[in-house]
């Protein structure tokens, strides 16, 4: 095993594999380096003189500036880097020769085709609340409900949300578009839509962004009408249950597959390791006609023209732009600092600027054309790489992937999270550490990449569970251990 890897050629560090011992000496493209002091593993080691308020260079980009002078064999962190970005900036527009390049492999996965046509990867019973005071009306009717289930529903679940009630303008519009995303969510064969009555979401009002309502497939109750809701919602689940119950796995070719992209609790791996990975996944479900999905905007910052590059034209790119700068001014509008994004635990990790991360984070998406841009709690329905308006929180970030159509959601870590959200949310380790210590949170190790696995057997292995959990043959973790949540952004008043 390599004791460090250096990225890209121009590079001026290298990332250490191990923990790293003053005086060490680490043979880089035939030189010799003394390390000048301890430097953690994952942190980052100067290969290169960099003056200060110089460039420092990690992906053949630059990461920061140089707070100081740094020497040959110096850690290179928060000490003595900074973040070069600075305000919103401008973008022109380059009309790019990119062309998507296309595969004729015909790949199948066993799915549920639907009776509008859409495909699902799972055969669900879904309660969706439409305001928070009913969750545990909600939690106890998927409880009961289970009474019902059969060898032909995978399950049935409910969702607790806080919102609904109270709210007003786009936070009110935000809460009905994931929701209705999710009534729509093809993983879903039923659906049963709670309202309580009183609150500003009603029934009637919910009712009209879900139209063309199939009426066997969703089901309302509204809770202030009936005597025992309980009793009135089991019926309506026991007809659900009797409705999902047809739905037969059947072959399904691979470019009806959405998959989203996330990233969460990241170190200095995840860039080199899980989020290329990813990377490669992406670009081969979209040659074979399929969909990605990316989010997570605060952490395109500082990477975004890589993306810009890629737009398959001139009103993608415009529109890859303002999702870039509406986010930037929900920042200003809070006085918030736009550009520092690590969190403790990526600091913890080695990595050390918003740029840093950003360029890690943003392999997720491949090398793809971007083909379109989504705005929160839109629907993709193009295929190919699609971006979409969204935070970094985990929660929120899954969630509203989901309600934008992601079959199920890659996420890649290097810490580790026990979260999971409505649909299969794959969890994928950097490092092999992590994976032996919490395998029943993670479903793949990506970090085997550093201890000479070769890159094709590991491709072919992540994209054979990619295709068996489409087909309901591997379940991942956060299913087995029945971790399924939601969270919806807010941004405004309560009443």
């Amino acid at each position: 095993m390599s004791q460090f890897v250096k990225i890209n050629k121009d590079d001026d560090v290298v990332v250490l594999l191990e923990d790293g011992v003053k005086g060490k000496i680490i043979d880089v493209d035939g030189e010799q380096i003394t390390l000048l002091e301890d430097i953690p593993k994952g942190h980052k080691v100067a290969i290169k003189e960099i003056k200060k308020d110089n460039d420092v260079l990690k992906y053949g980009y630059s990461i920061g500036k140089a707070k100081e002078d740094i020497k040959v064999g110096q850690w290179i962190h928060s000490h003595n880097m900074r973040t070069g970005l600075d305000g919103i900036l401008e973008y022109d527009f380059k009309e790019n020769t990119l062309s998507q390049e296309k595969s004729h492999k015909d790949i199948f996965f066993k799915g549920y085709v639907r009776d509008n046509g859409e495909v699902g990867i799972r055969n669900e019973i879904w309660i969706i609340n439409t305001v928070g005071c009913i969750n545990k009306t909600c939690t106890l009717l998927a409880k009961e409900g289970q009474k019902l289930l059969n060898d032909k529903v995978d399950g049935i679940y409910n969702f607790e949300h806080p919102h609904g009630c109270s709210q007003l303008g786009d936070d009110l519009e935000n809460t009905r578009k994931i929701l209705s995303g999710l009534v729509n969510h093809p993983n879903a064969a039923g659906v049963l839509v709670v309202g309580l009555g009183c609150e500003n979401n009603t029934l009637d009002s919910f009712k009209e962004i879900l139209e063309p309502i199939n009426h066997d497939r969703v089901k309302f109750l509204n809770i202030q009408d009936v005597e025992d809701e309980i009793e009135e919602g089991m019926k309506l689940i026991e007809k659900l249950v009797d409705y999902a119950s047809k739905f037969e796995r059947e072959d399904v070719h691979i470019s009806k597959l959405k998959i989203g992209l996330k990233c969460g609790g990241s170190d200095a791996f995840s860039g080199i390791t899980a989020n290329p990975l990813l990377g490669r996944l992406s670009d081969e479900i979209i040659r074979l006609g399929g969909t990605s999905i990316q989010t997570e905007v605060p952490e395109m910052f500082g990477a975004e023209t890589i993306l810009f590059d890629r737009a398959i034209d001139k009103d993608v790119f415009d529109r890859s732009v303002h999702l870039i700068n509406d986010f930037k001014e929900y920042f200003i509008r809070y006085d918030q600092v736009i550009y520092e994004n690590p969190s403790p635990g990526n600091k913890k990790g080695g990595i050390t600027t918003l740029e840093e991360k950003s360029l890690g984070c943003v392999q997720k998406g491949g090398k793809s054309i971007v083909t379109d841009v989504l705005r929160y709690g839109d629907k993709s329905t193009k295929t190919g790489l699609n971006l979409l308006y969204g935070p970094g929180n985990d929660q929120v970030a899954v969630t509203v992937l989901a309600a934008a159509g992601a079959h199920m959601v890659l996420f890649t870590t290097g810490r580790g999270t026990p979260f999971g959200g409505t649909v299969p949310t794959l969890k994928i380790s950097t490092n092999t550490d992590l994976y032996n210590k919490k395998k029943h949170w993670i479903d793949f190790n990506a970090g085997q990449i550093l201890e000479d696995h070769d890159f094709e057997s590991l491709d072919e292995s992540f994209f054979k569970m990619i295709v068996d959990t489409a087909s309901g043959e591997y379940v991942a973790h956060n299913e087995k251990n029945g971790y399924k949540e939601i969270s919806i952004l807010k941004d405004g008043v309560t009443l």
